[in-house]
């Protein structure tokens, strides 16, 4: 018989927002889980980047979702809501959620709960609905990458960057092209299964994509930096590319000269994640379980997340910090 569950929990509370020293472990009360939802025992969650926004006053929690970050966990289900069907309490899974990660107990929606894949630990899985996710919804479903194709991937060295690589190349990528800022990260980008990598220091990303790709350009482009790259992604295009636009790290707008998307039938498309309604994240996880999760097992040493560094919930500040100084190679996660 399994023990009672506690009536409160830790939890990182980032207050009124700020810098990382803003964030302190408080108590709280245990969420509960509504009709289509499960609890979760937290083992680990990842650290993102929204995550840095939220804490700083820049991204708000959408309305009903809890206050505290964390966008994706993973741990074992304690409570299952009365319209749950397909999880039961001692399951463990990985899931993305609207908020409330980086504590002891988060809830998600049922839909957006995926099993842990065969191989994986349940820190590596926690590792994975965030990136995951996103990159499938954007590079497979909105820019319709297909095998064969060419990939320009910005921030090679990110999770979302280390992730795409590693689908790229399960999915037959043409040729995988990154783009990091160091020799450090565009080696480890190569390991991943790039097959060139650009340091944007140094090197006009556009010239070296087209010379990779015998002066066609990418047939899909990543992007998250923004402003300073609106205008060379669409000069990195090849004919009919698409673009796919994830963030705006350096800005959102900026003066564009759009003959070239025209002439050229480029498409330039992009979506955020959480402020997407339920059903769209279940379809999401429902297209990841179908086509990515099977590859895990045969895959397993291409398409393994890598986490770079584990903190417990009191040193969140210096995870942030991690993630804040771009320092990290893949993935960072609080062990919980």
């Amino acid at each position: 018989m399994s023990s009672p569950l506690p009536t409160s929990m830790r939890v990182v509370d980032h207050g009124a927002g700020g810098a990382p020293d803003c964030m302190k472990i408080a108590q709280a009360a245990l969420p509960v889980a509504s009709d289509d939802e499960v609890l979760i025992r937290v083992a680990a969650a990842g650290v993102n980047r929204p995550d840095i926004l939220q804490r700083s006053g820049k991204y708000p929690p959408p309305a009903g979702a809890s206050p505290y970050m964390g966008l994706e966990v993973a741990g074992e289900i304690v409570a299952v809501g009365s319209a749950v069907a397909q999880w039961k309490v001692g399951d463990t899974v990985c899931a993305l959620t609207p908020g409330g990660g980086y504590t002891e107990y988060c809830t998600a929606p049922a839909g957006h709960c995926l099993p842990i894949p065969t191989g994986l630990s349940v820190v590596e899985a926690a590792a994975l609905p965030e990136t995951f996710f996103t990159v499938w919804a954007n590079v497979f479903e909105r820019a319709r990458f297909a095998p064969g194709e060419s990939i320009l991937i910005h921030g090679g060295s990110s999770g979302i960057g280390s992730t795409t690589i590693q689908l790229g190349k399960v999915f037959g990528a043409g040729k995988i092209i990154v783009t990091c800022g160091d020799q450090a990260k565009i080696d480890y980008a190569l390991k991943l299964g790039a097959d060139v990598g650009i340091n944007y220091r140094t090197q006009d990303f556009v010239e070296e994509t087209k010379a990779a790709t015998d002066g066609r350009g990418a047939d899909v482009v990543l992007d998250m930096v923004g402003a300073p790259y609106f205008q060379k992604n669409i000069a990195a295009c090849a004919t009919e590319g698409r673009i796919t636009q994830i963030a705006f790290q350096q800005g959102a707008k900026a003066e564009l000269n759009m003959v070239e998307l025209m002439m050229r039938r480029l498409t330039w498309t992009g979506s955020t994640l959480r402020a997407r309604p339920k059903s769209a994240k279940t379809a999401i996880a429902n297209a990841l379980l179908a086509n990515v999760w099977p590859k895990f097992a045969t895959h397993l040493d291409g398409l393994r997340p890598h986490v770079h560094a584990k903190f417990a919930l009191a040193d969140i500040a210096q995870a942030h910090q991690m993630m804040e100084a771009g320092t990290h190679f893949g993935k960072i996660v609080l062990v919980v």
